[in-house]
């Protein structure tokens, strides 16, 4: 029997301490792999419910800004548009997660019967403008922005027989709602309804402007 080398059994005896050590390196990085895959499991359960919460937040300020949307553009339309019966309905779906909101006009005419649809399709320019403008403001309200709209001939599309009651509606708004309303018009109607008027003209290539009056 041919007696082995003893430099080969060395050799053979480094081998294996070294492929201990591989071994314990590779264990010592499989524990802190599947440790910091438990952390971010638990982390990903944690953010999970975290975005759950958000989105229940988030669609609960929807719905509230809905529910203060469709009061306020109903109490405009009633005042505004008084020999029309129109109220405003909102239709809340969730689809895929995402919250969709949708404004339905309803008018009840003298005879019972209800129509319903979206303003522009079913009433025209003059409910649609009046919508779009009651909707800004509930949106500055509700997100705290500066208590200030500007309206650059943006009522024009209403009938003129309803364009007094705009201007009153708006007043009665600036009044309750401590905010400004800048509308650049040449509705007459609007001008006398508003709390403080002027005249712009031009003068050489600029604009001068001229109060016309302010009401106490």
């Amino acid at each position: 029997m041919e007696e082995l080398n003893p430099i080969t059994i060395r050799d053979l005896a480094r081998k294996a301490e070294w492929l201990r050590g591989q071994r314990d390196t590779v264990c010592a990085k499989v524990a802190d792999t599947e440790s910091r895959i438990s952390e971010l499991e638990s982390e990903d359960a944690v953010l999970s419910r975290v975005a759950d919460l958000f989105r229940v937040l988030i669609d609960g300020e929807v719905i509230a800004n809905v529910k203060a949307a469709e009061k306020l553009i109903t109490e405009g339309l009633m005042t505004i548009f008084d020999d029309m019966d129109l109220t405003v309905r909102s239709e809340v779906d969730v689809q895929r997660g995402k919250v969709s909101v949708e404004l339905v006009t309803v008018q009840e005419h003298g005879d019972g019967t209800v129509t319903e649809g979206s303003a522009m399709e079913a009433y025209g320019g003059s409910v649609a403008t009046v919508q779009s403008v009651l909707l800004r403001i509930v949106v500055v309200s509700r997100r705290n922005l500066k208590p200030l709209m500007l309206l650059d001939e943006s009522l024009g599309a209403v009938a003129e027989h309803y364009v007094p009651r705009v201007g009153a509606f708006l007043s009665l708004l600036c009044d309750k709602m401590n905010m400004d309303v800048l509308a650049v018009t040449h509705n007459s109607a609007l001008v006398e309804a508003s709390k403080t008027a002027y005249r712009i003209d031009p003068n050489q290539g600029s604009a001068r402007f001229k109060r016309l009056r302010t009401k106490g």
